[in-house]
């Protein structure tokens, strides 16, 4: 799974809420077939997305969508 933003500072404030969280991301360059204002996004195991999705609601932490992998690219989840 994979977190895109709109800024850079709200990447940075959700990878440090994330790992404070103990959730397992990595910081990876957004993927040309998403369109995002912060060439920064985060990877997550699916299997944390609830925890994820709760993190970024409690903290206000704006993003441009949750995604998930599919074949030709990726698709947008529902917050």
């Amino acid at each position: 799974m994979l977190i895109a933003f709109d800024s850079t500072q709200q990447a940075l404030r959700a990878e440090m809420l994330l790992e404070y969280a103990e959730i397992e991301i990595d910081i990876c360059p957004t993927p040309k077939e998403i369109t995002a204002g912060c060439a920064l996004s985060i990877h997550f195991p699916e299997a944390d997305l609830v925890m994820v999705k709760d993190v970024i609601v409690q903290e206000n932490v704006e993003v441009r969508g949750i995604f998930k992998p599919v074949e030709n690219g990726y698709e947008q989840i529902e917050m």
